[in-house]
């Protein structure tokens, strides 16, 4: 069957030893492809190789974070493809091979992931390290990488023999490229040698657009004498209403001016979208997550106990309510024991089961806010007083160029080991899939603190409901739709305060939510702590994933 939908990505988690991803937009990416490998949509995805990965995270003595290469064995994991094409890039002509991966769903249906690889001998030595590592070098070898996903990659699915495709879906702007390489396939079947506006129609058409953040740095531009440096055409860069905004290649505005549908990822977010592109259609599919992969082995045992064929119907997790408590308890404890004796190995670290746990792991960068927990720290002493102890572990990477990410983390790091004494905080290094999946499933909270309204959605919080983990949370991105006050987990809610203005506050607020909320019922109401721990999976489990969310693609981008 000819795929419907062919799913471009800069970066896709397909197996957590191969480093193709650098935190939650690929994953999202490979829980989207497995969610529709799953409902047998008739898929295929492209991305990049990334034989370097995106870097493995070590912090030393001081807590600074260092940057290694994450080379991993390609031929282990993909096979290469004898299919061969070319992108022009700098006047040089740059071939490239593609390598496939199969996703393959436990009802047999597969879904192809093709990631594109220029490290091949007849280029020029500049050109071979081009795929090589996921966000790295300088503007001009992000944008290289983004002519090679978007040109390069409809330029592979033609030469693999993926003639008819009904949709295009540009996961980010990374891949708006692949708009370009339409429109000139458009003219030349009409037998012209450029696009006319009813070409742009036809394209609009095709493409589907998610767009992922409303944070300035997370929408690439690039200057115009770059972009005619690299990709020449300087013939197009005068149709501005298309691909320029403010003498800029905006790879969101192109991306929004060659699709016919667009999203944000929760419904805060297509708000907020809209306000950022006021001229814009913008719809909202929320996120979820792939219920398979992130539920702890613990929780799918119990599962499979109670609830036949959740694998399969994410939607009847809804039924975990019916499961005894003290078995949920039981398979939360080996989940946490589990975590601990990680963290413990990994971080020589002395952290007690029978102590209340919060997890935080997400980019450090500046609006994730992943030091307000320790905005005052005298307080935070006397929460743990409180509660007769309080852990919390940290993990998270810190984009190489981004020195500010890496201050918080060297910020925490260091107050974890001189507050060891009196509460124990640990930054566990290297934050990947397997690290993730331990965390979210063995922590007691999840907290999550972004300065709103700057969380698009996050998925970390819905891995931890998976495993009845209820999250304690800002009010923004997925949460605002996830929260049920004391019943799926708490919402951090300073009331109106001035926006730009707002850590005191938003500390505040998250301290008194611990001292007269989490710490009085984990501590002395067990029993009321389990139940909020089901609503967490039957609320939140079951609508929060991907099997609801590809179906939503399907009946409003795809098909429509």
């Amino acid at each position: 069957m000819a795929p419907t939908v062919a799913y471009f990505s800069m970066e896709i988690a397909l197996h957590p030893r191969m480093p193709t991803y650098s935190g939650g937009l690929g994953i999202l990416a490979g829980d989207t492809v497995r969610a529709a490998a799953d409902q047998r949509i008739p898929m295929v995805a492209v991305t990049l190789l990334h034989r370097r990965g995106y870097f493995r995270q070590r912090l030393d003595s001081s807590g600074w974070q260092q940057e290694e290469a994450d080379e991993w064995s390609v031929h282990d994991f993909v096979t290469e493809q004898s299919a061969r094409v070319q992108v022009v890039i700098e006047g040089r002509m740059v071939h490239l091979r593609a390598w496939s991966y199969e996703v393959k769903s436990p009802s047999g249906a597969t879904v192809p992931v093709y990631l594109l690889d220029s490290d091949l001998p007849e280029n020029a030595e500049q050109d071979r390290s081009l795929t090589h590592q996921l966000y790295g070098g300088d503007e001009r070898y992000r944008l290289c990488q983004e002519v090679i996903l978007g040109i390069g990659g409809l330029r592979m699915l033609r030469a693999l023999g993926y003639q008819k495709i009904g949709r295009f879906h540009l996961n980010e702007g990374h891949a708006a490229l692949l708009g370009l390489e339409l429109l000139d396939e458009t003219a030349r079947a009409a037998g012209r040698t450029t696009f006319s506006p009813e070409d742009v129609d036809t394209v609009r058409r095709q493409c589907v657009f998610t767009t992922h953040t409303p944070v300035p740095a997370g929408h690439d531009k690039f200057p115009l004498e770059l972009v005619e440096r690299v990709l020449g055409r300087p013939e197009i860069w005068a149709t501005k209403n298309i691909f320029c905004c403010d003498d800029l290649l905006n790879m969101t505005y192109l991306a929004l001016n060659l699709s016919g549908y667009v999203n944000g990822v929760a419904k805060r977010h297509a708000e907020v979208s809209r306000l950022m592109f006021a001229e814009y259609q913008i719809d909202a599919i929320t996120n979820g997550v792939h219920v398979p992969t992130w539920t702890s082995p613990q929780f799918a045992a119990l599962f499979d106990r109670y609830i036949p064929g959740w694998r399969e119907d994410a939607f009847s997790l809804r039924y975990a309510l019916s499961i005894p408590p003290e078995e949920v308890w039981q398979a939360h404890q080996q989940a946490k024991r589990a975590l601990l004796e990680r963290v413990n190995n990994n971080a020589q670290a002395t952290l007690r089961g029978d102590v209340l746990t919060l997890g935080f792991a997400r980019r450090a960068t500046a609006y994730k806010r992943a030091g307000l927990l320790l905005h005052d720290v005298d307080r935070l002493k006397a929460i743990a007083k409180q509660a007769g102890g309080l852990q919390v572990i940290y993990g998270g990477k810190a984009h190489p160029r981004d020195h500010d990410g890496k201050l918080e983390i060297q910020r925490i790091f260091q107050l974890g080991q001189s507050l060891k004494d009196d509460l124990k905080i640990v930054y566990m290094e290297n934050y990947d899939w397997s690290l993730g999946a331990l965390m979210t499933a063995g922590v007691d909270v999840w907290l999550n603190t972004p300065h709103p309204p700057q969380e698009a959605s996050g998925t970390s919080g819905m891995k931890a409901a998976l495993n009845g983990v209820p999250s304690l949370s800002i009010l923004d991105g997925w949460w605002i739709e996830g929260c049920i006050e004391n019943i799926t987990g708490w919402a951090i809610d300073p009331g109106s305060v001035d926006h730009d203005d707002r850590r005191a506050a938003d500390a505040a607020a998250l301290y008194g939510k611990l001292e007269k909320a989490v710490v009085p019922l984990y501590c002395n109401n067990r029993s009321r702590f389990i139940d909020m721990m089901l609503h967490a999976v039957a609320l939140n489990g079951s609508f929060f994933n991907t099997q609801r969310m590809i179906l939503e693609y399907s009946t409003r981008a795809y098909l429509h």
